[in-house]
């Protein structure tokens, strides 16, 4: 928004005096081709403090001109991670000396805000296509086609600590645009693996897994705890059984056995962890144990199946 020129003293004092005479704010404005507003405000400043001076302005004046505000919001912008220290460098070279809370003020006048960038998939274009693809053709599957799905995957639970986070400088509801997340591939460290399902009746089994995962360890544990899973759930006949593109599960041994056992696969697009709604369920059960706070990994293994039995059906 340009800035507003200020009325000399002397219009100022003309406006009043008019105004004395009794004539109307808009005779005056078209007089003196102002705004009517305009002419209000200085008649209302006039009447309540008999003065058309400037009065003392609240608060300190701000530090950063307008210019360093346009330079300092464009930076972060074209690079939401750019630190509040790069600017108050930017800044300094420039002639203009402020502190780090100074840059989060001025930004968040800006409507920005310092935030934690969101983890999400790393997608290449084909990805990206495939994700299109799938959501066009499911785009209006009924209720009752997703309550017949048993949804799976693995995931890795940490017995101690956060991943480490990076901020970003955004606007509200922006935390998706990929210039604020962090791609991320799956399984990025933690202590014990877990394998599980669940269809929206609830969550089957869940499963430590204590060895390092193969397609023969994959298909055992389909084996002993897929069939039992949807028993347990009562799932409808001709129900569906969705995992990802992980090589186990797409090797040509799995898929030989999913078809001897007649089981209906969902076909899955590729680097897609984030449409898996069990996201939302190890989300959850991460959160929970967390807050259980697990000394060691028997207790981390105990709290998980205690978690997801008091949640079965």
């Amino acid at each position: 928004m340009a800035k507003t020129k200020e009325l000399s003293k002397d219009t100022r004092n003309k406006i009043v005096d008019l105004h004395q005479v009794g004539k109307t704010e808009s005779a005056i404005g078209k007089q003196l081709g102002l705004k009517k507003s305009t002419v209000g405000a200085i008649i209302r400043k006039w009447k309540t403090y008999k003065t058309t001076d400037n009065l003392p302005r609240s608060g300190a004046p701000r530090k950063i001109s307008p210019r360093g505000v346009k330079m300092i919001t464009r930076t972060v912008s074209k690079n939401p991670r750019t630190t509040r220290g790069d600017l108050v460098n930017d800044l300094q070279r420039a002639g203009t000396k402020v502190t780090k809370p100074t840059i989060s003020n001025t930004l968040r006048r800006q409507g920005l805000k310092s935030c934690s960038a969101r983890r999400v998939p790393l997608l290449k274009p084909v990805h990206v296509q495939a994700r299109l693809k799938f959501a066009r053709e499911h785009l209006d599957d009924p209720d009752e086609d997703w309550e017949n799905v048993i949804w799976s995957d693995e995931t890795k639970i940490e017995l101690f600590g956060k991943n480490s986070t990076r901020r970003v400088w955004r606007t509200k509801n922006a935390e998706l645009h990929p210039k604020n997340t962090i791609p991320t591939v799956k399984h990025g460290g933690g202590n014990i693996m877990l394998w599980g399902c669940f269809s929206a009746k609830g969550p089957g089994r869940l499963i430590r897994v204590k060895e390092r995962m193969n397609g023969a360890m994959y298909r055992e544990i389909l084996s002993e705890n897929l069939l039992p899973s949807a028993r347990a759930l009562k799932m409808k006949r001709g129900w569906v059984f969705q995992h990802d593109n992980d090589p186990k599960h797409t090797a040509r041994a799995t898929k030989e056995w999913l078809r001897k056992k007649h089981f209906k696969v969902l076909e899955w697009p590729s680097q897609s962890p984030d449409l898996n709604p069990i996201e939302n369920l190890w989300r959850e059960l991460k959160v929970r144990v967390a807050q259980r706070q697990p000394q060691n990994i028997t207790a981390l293994e105990e709290i998980c199946m205690e978690e997801n039995t008091s949640n079965s059906v």
